[in-house]
């Protein structure tokens, strides 16, 4: 618990045997469920958490879904969303499988809902300033234009990285959304934001460390093959 709040960590994988188990055991003390999604991975990612699971301390700390069908990130999301929701889990965060997501920076990626009441926290990677050096040229010019336009969408025009997965929600928020609607894919992150807009809630962004090149696979081949 942090502060006397039940805190959940999504983690959607998929294929991610290699990083997968870096993402769980690093994960900080005071989160008190780690609800690993899988994403139907064709590699042993199931296995590898399913082992750790075995090996936990604490049995109830790991929990593990397992989609039979390839649905996508967003759809992973949701159902862990959904099971944080059902478990009346205070603060709900999402940590990508690919250990992209510094575990040192949850605290404060979780404070804004803890200690000032918001609905939705967004890293940012943008703030800090050797950026433009660690993220790859596509991908921050991307994620730019993306963002340029998910503000015109949502109605959010101060938030500037709109594609970071790096997240935190409440369970009032987790209560009012319809969960099961999110958008599948790749485009969550827009769609989450234009479905908070719609309900007024209060978010936040709060600056994190993007990581790169640790031997994460790019999956946005497979989005553009499924869409």
């Amino acid at each position: 618990m942090l502060e006397n709040k039940r805190i959940a960590v999504v983690v959607p994988a998929y294929n991610e045997e290699q990083l997968i188990s870096r993402v769980i055991t690093t994960m900080p003390e005071f989160v008190d469920v780690i609800v690993v999604v899988n994403d139907c991975s064709t590699d042993k990612t199931l296995e590898v958490v399913q082992q750790l699971a075995e090996k936990s301390t604490s049995t109830k700390r790991i929990e593990v879904l397992d989609l039979k069908k390839n649905s996508g990130v967003g759809t992973a999301i949701s159902a862990g969303y959904v099971w944080a929701r059902d478990n009346r889990m205070d603060v709900t965060a999402v940590m990508a499988g690919d250990a992209q997501m510094d575990p040192t920076e949850l605290h404060k990626i979780l404070n804004p809902v803890i200690s000032l009441g918001v609905d939705y926290v967004k890293g940012n990677r943008f703030f800090t300033e050797d950026s433009w050096n660690k993220i790859p040229r596509v991908r921050f010019l991307g994620n730019a234009v993306l963002s340029f336009l998910t503000k015109i969408a949502s109605g959010y025009w101060s938030v500037m990285d709109t594609q970071c997965g790096y997240t935190a929600i409440s369970y009032k928020a987790l209560k009012t959304l319809p969960l099961e609607k999110i958008y599948a894919s790749y485009g969550m992150p827009n769609d989450m934001l234009v479905k908070l807009n719609i309900y007024s809630m209060q978010i936040a962004q709060v600056p994190i460390r993007p990581i790169y090149n640790i031997g994460e696979k790019s999956k946005m081949k497979r989005m553009v093959l499924r869409d």
